[in-house]
């Protein structure tokens, strides 16, 4: 019997909680429903991995997740599709809108896309496999043998490559992720809260709980009277005479990014005048991090809930560099996490915070565009691909071309206030933290703004600070596919396999 308390990791698919670190060969598959009747078969037996902690680590692991196409193809009906939000029903190149607000734009357009970027190429189903070393091959051909002749059919494999502490411009990577409050022990109280933590409300990453807002995020619900086979499903906690088929599922974002690691140390030589020191220090001013993942600012000199005192990487804001002297505030994981509060820095005094505990001068969380982050974290569990090639060799003019770039996977409970605010507001805007006309100087496009003025520079202040502008930024990183997709607790694939049959299922 589960102790009142508990989070019920047992069902809950294990990608949520393990970035499988330990599991270094992957193979990600994006897969179209041939048969429903047959892909339900598997799936009610699909050696899902949930969040259970074992010892000894399992040797492979299996998620998987769907898109409202693939929903629908299992028998999934309209009334219930309606019940999810619109961003992940439309999907994320399903309006022009859309893609302008997320820069998929010009060479980042789905028109250019592989795969994701139009109904003759986005997928029913992504399947992630994970294993030991030298291991992948015989796990997929296990996967494969028990469904894929029949059930699904493969519209593309994602390439991929081992799990390396490295992303592929050359600095650490994966160091900065959310913790999730899986105790809930950590107040929602905005009055409570006028400091950056990282630890995080289980309700922004896992829907059926509460979120920062203390709110639960909308997802479909079953009344049991009239969906008997709903009885599957866990009790929504927020209304317990109903079934929640959202509960313990997540949305997953996936993005394809294409980088261009000759295009970036190339260009950062020729702006540094060719001086190896000064070519690093814009590269690094740029990532926001050095080379080997320690932040350009000081260690806090408070501890930040949800981070390790001895987590050196982790443990600093923003708040004693507010002018971006150190770490500019255009920079890259700035723009991703800009690690603040309730309150502004230079806003914190002992009076300020008197008020705000007595709910005076309080702004709206959801006004905010840089005021707290804490309603915008993203949980990433991306891969990259490619083969590796160090900052030196991608110097050279004849630096060898090939394909090399990020799966970029995130995990939300709101793709539209988690994801695409942080891709819109924050790193696609041109207007952030009080700088004007540059956007992220990694994932930005250099499209120019509707009156003409150009957004391909780079600001970064000296201590001193004299603002040096660097102008004429390539495009570093290209979209070449994505799409929005929903990993549902284990008891609501259950509740999918056991969706009634229509006719032959087949899908012509």
């Amino acid at each position: 019997m589960r102790k009142s308390g508990d989070f019920e990791y047992d069902d809950l698919q294990g990608l949520v909680r393990f970035a499988y670190g330990k599991l270094p060969e992957t193979c990600f598959m994006l897969l179209n429903i041939a048969d429903a009747s047959a892909a339900k078969q598997w799936l009610s037996n699909a050696p899902i991995s949930n969040a259970v902690s074992t010892d000894p680590l399992p040797k492979t692991a299996l998620h998987i997740a769907f898109t409202v196409a693939g929903l629908r193809q299992l028998g999934l009906t309209d009334a219930v599709i309606e019940s999810f939000p619109d961003e992940f029903i439309v999907g994320m190149s399903g309006d022009e809108s859309r893609s302008r607000r997320l820069g998929d734009v010009d060479e980042n357009a789905p028109t250019r896309w592989q795969w994701g970027g139009d109904s003759d190429n986005l997928p029913h189903v992504l399947l992630l496999l994970y294993a030991e070393k030298n291991a992948i091959n015989n796990w997929r051909k296990t996967v494969e043998d028990s469904f894929f002749s029949t059930a699904f059919t493969l519209l593309k494999e994602l390439p991929t490559t081992d799990f390396r502490n490295a992303e592929p411009f050359g600095f650490a990577d994966g160091i900065s992720q959310p913790l999730i409050d899986w105790a809930r022990q950590q107040s929602t109280d905005a009055h409570d809260r006028d400091s950056y933590s990282n630890l995080l409300a289980i309700g922004e990453i896992v829907l059926g709980y509460p979120n920062e807002y203390s709110q639960y995020n909308p997802r479909p619900l079953f009344n049991p009277k009239t969906e008997p086979a709903a009885m599957v499903l866990p009790n929504a906690e927020d209304q317990p005479a109903l079934k929640d088929f959202g509960r313990n599922g997540c949305y997953l974002v996936l993005r394809q990014l294409d980088q261009d690691v000759p295009g970036f140390w190339q260009f950062a030589d020729q702006a540094s005048d060719h001086d190896s020191d000064k070519r690093q220090q814009l590269a690094e001013v740029m990532v926001g991090r050095h080379l080997d993942g320690s932040p350009l600012v000081a260690k806090s000199k408070i501890d930040i809930p949800g981070i390790d005192s001895n987590d050196a990487n982790n443990l600093f804001t923003y708040n004693d560099d507010p002018q971006g002297l150190k770490c500019p505030i255009s920079a890259h994981v700035r723009r991703a996490n800009p690690r603040t509060g309730e309150m502004t820095p230079g806003h914190s005094n002992w009076l300020t915070r008197f008020l705000k505990i007595l709910g005076f001068c309080n702004k709206r969380p959801d006004d905010d565009l840089v005021a707290s982050s804490r309603f915008h974290r993203l949980l990433r569990r991306g891969r990259s691909y490619g083969p590796v090639l160090s900052p030196d060799a991608a110097l050279k003019p004849d630096a060898p071309v090939a394909e090399r770039g990020l799966q970029f996977i995130c995990l939300v409970a709101n793709i539209s206030r988690q994801f695409e605010f942080v891709q819109n507001a924050w790193v696609m805007n041109s207007k952030f933290g009080g700088i004007q006309l540059e956007r992220d100087p990694l994932l930005g496009h250099r499209r120019q703004l509707y009156d003409g003025d150009s957004t391909n520079h780079f600001n970064r202040s000296d201590p001193t600070g004299l603002t040096q502008k660097i102008c004429a930024l390539p495009q570093f990183i290209t979209v070449r596919g994505g799409g929005y997709f929903f990993m549902p607790g284990l008891r609501a694939i259950k509740y999918l396999a056991a969706l009634p049959n229509h006719g032959s299922d087949k899908v012509s």
